[in-house]
């Protein structure tokens, strides 16, 4: 079964021979074990996919470890590393030396350092150079944060972290973090989806992305890595 118009869209990785896809609340649920979603995922990406129990953590996996726990994968595109998100931030890091990784960051992902772990190991396997692509995150518009930890966060990333809601209350800019994060790692950010996965919506006014914090959603939708079409 194809997947449904506008279920997916393709961040260019300038001339690499590598896509990263990013599915939106239309593919569905894509988490590994959800009633369905092998299916799922096969109309979006025909074949095997690797993926890994999440645990908002900083552990970096091979793609040989596919299906247990951790929150960075790496591999070869053809691996198809894949992470899956409903407000954390899902990250491609890609290197013209070949090597790549799905990334999971939300606040307690990035406090631990899974974006910097992720590049380190990329650069043990012979990556040089790296850039990023990150899909769609939770916007501080949505993302009401607590005044201890935020200021945590701000003391190990900067100010730049630290934003209000839309009703003025103190929110985290989980973007700017994951951006500081990333010059920190040396990784270039080239494309992003610039959209909140909270209040992001479809034409026809629906959801366009699984939000945990705003729906208490269960599905997730996904990042994948894998060879261009």
């Amino acid at each position: 079964m194809p997947a449904r118009a506008g279920a997916v869209l393709e961040l260019p990785v300038g001339d690499l021979p590598v896509a990263v896809l990013v599915t939106t609340r239309r593919a569905g649920d894509l988490r590994p074990g959800s009633q369905g979603a092998a299916a799922r995922r096969q109309a979006v990406l025909p074949g095997e996919w690797s993926a890994l129990r999440q645990v908002h953590g900083a552990s970096v996996r091979g793609c040989a470890d596919s299906g247990s726990s951790g929150d960075a994968l790496v591999g070869s595109p053809a691996d198809r590393p894949a992470m899956f998100a409903a407000d954390c931030a899902l990250v491609a890091l890609v290197s013209p030396q070949g090597p790549v990784a799905a990334v999971h960051a939300g606040w307690q992902g990035l406090r631990a350092g899974v974006i910097e772990a992720a590049a380190a190991r990329l650069r043990s396997l012979g990556a040089r150079e790296l850039v990023a692509l990150r899909g769609p995150v939770i916007g501080p518009e949505c993302y009401e944060f607590g005044p201890e930890l935020l200021d945590e966060l701000c003391g190990r990333f900067g100010e730049r972290l630290r934003a209000t809601t839309s009703d003025g209350r103190p929110a985290l800019d989980l973007a700017a973090g994951v951006a500081v994060a990333l010059e920190r790692a040396g990784a270039e950010l080239v494309g992003e989806v610039d959209s909140c996965t909270a209040c992001g919506r479809e034409e026809d006014g629906s959801a366009r992305w699984f939000s945990h914090r705003a729906r208490r959603d269960a599905g997730r939708h996904a990042l994948v890595v894998t060879t261009r079409r």
